[in-house]
């Protein structure tokens, strides 16, 4: 089974992404860390029951790695098209315990199981050849923490808490078949938009917020 791990804001630029994130929620996310292996960096922030929030972008201190970046992050045209229509909570991540999981006809869109960081793997993200986001984000980009025990204790916990979560997209009937496929734990409900969109409810201190 896969089980939803975090959500993620795919920003031009780190400081657009935290300014549009304390926007929503009313809350300034912490740096995370600087992915070396990636040449990315994010801030990250607690949403209850085991999943967090990752704002993530392009480092422009970071080194290019070997192949694509994750997060569809070497296509900075798109992310800032995307950015310029709204579409900023853009995907998310699904953990699961071996890729073996998910069904070979599957793995065409889920891309590479690539073994991070390269020079001394503690985990496996799945990165399309190109880096793009798996059908182009309503798929979850896939997470195995391998043996490690995984806890976000160290994810910064400012009191938010992840209500709901909905995926607008053209196509239900194939998205929500792809989720049952996977057995996916907490997917993203799936109702009709006009085009890939998501928006997550979120329980702040200062009261319930959204995020798009």
């Amino acid at each position: 089974m896969l089980k939803l791990d975090h959500l993620t804001v795919i920003a031009p630029t780190l400081s657009e992404g935290v300014a549009h994130v304390q926007a929503c929620l009313d809350l300034d996310v912490p740096f995370g860390t600087r992915h070396l292996y990636m040449g990315t960096h994010n801030h990250r922030l607690q949403l209850g029951r085991n999943v967090y929030l990752e704002i993530v972008a392009l480092d422009p201190e970071g080194a290019a790695p070997p192949r694509a970046r994750w997060f569809g992050l070497d296509d900075q045209k798109k992310v800032r098209e995307d950015w310029d229509n709204g579409r900023r909570l853009r995907g998310w991540v699904a953990s699961s315990k071996s890729f073996d999981l998910v069904a070979s006809g599957d793995r065409q869109i889920f891309g590479d199981e690539v073994a991070l960081p390269f020079d001394a793997p503690s985990f496996s993200f799945s990165i399309p050849s190109n880096g793009s986001l798996a059908l182009n984000g309503a798929a979850p980009s896939l997470i195995n923490h391998r043996d490690e025990s995984r806890s976000i204790a160290h994810i910064p916990d400012l009191g938010a808490e992840l209500l709901s979560f909905t995926l607008e997209h053209t196509e239900l009937e194939m998205v929500n078949a792809l989720y049952e496929r996977l057995s996916i734990d907490r997917p993203p409900l799936v109702v009709h938009g006009p085009q890939l969109k998501y928006r997550a409810s979120v329980a702040t201190p200062s009261g319930p917020r959204e995020l798009t």
